[in-house]
């Protein structure tokens, strides 16, 4: 499990040992905004916690607190149940040769 990955669109969780000690729980466990579609990953069944910069932030990591696991849903992929544990989020980029881009929905 440990090594493990998860990925849904354009995010990828990659399972971690701790989550850094200087972040602030999020109020939303939201990982990605759509920019163009409006669409969101998120978890919204309370089984998990959010942590970023501040609490108004996307989630940069993600606590999964019950030993069901939670559910990352969007409007659309197939929901994927990640189990309990703690994660980091990263979004995809694409390579120009002016700079890299956060990949959109």
């Amino acid at each position: 499990m440990k090594n493990k990955l998860f990925r849904q669109g354009d995010v990828l969780l990659i399972p971690i040992t701790s989550i850094p000690n200087s972040l602030k729980r999020t109020k939303r466990v939201t990982l990605a905004l759509g920019e163009v579609t409006g669409h969101h990953h998120s978890i919204l069944d309370g089984n998990a916690v959010g942590y970023a910069d501040n609490e108004n932030s996307l989630a940069k990591y993600v606590e999964v607190n019950k030993p069901a696991g939670a559910s990352l849903t969007h409007q659309e992929h197939d929901t994927i149940v990640l189990p309990e544990g703690n994660y980091r989020v990263v979004g995809q980029v694409e390579y120009t040769p002016e700079r890299l881009s956060r990949v959109t929905d």
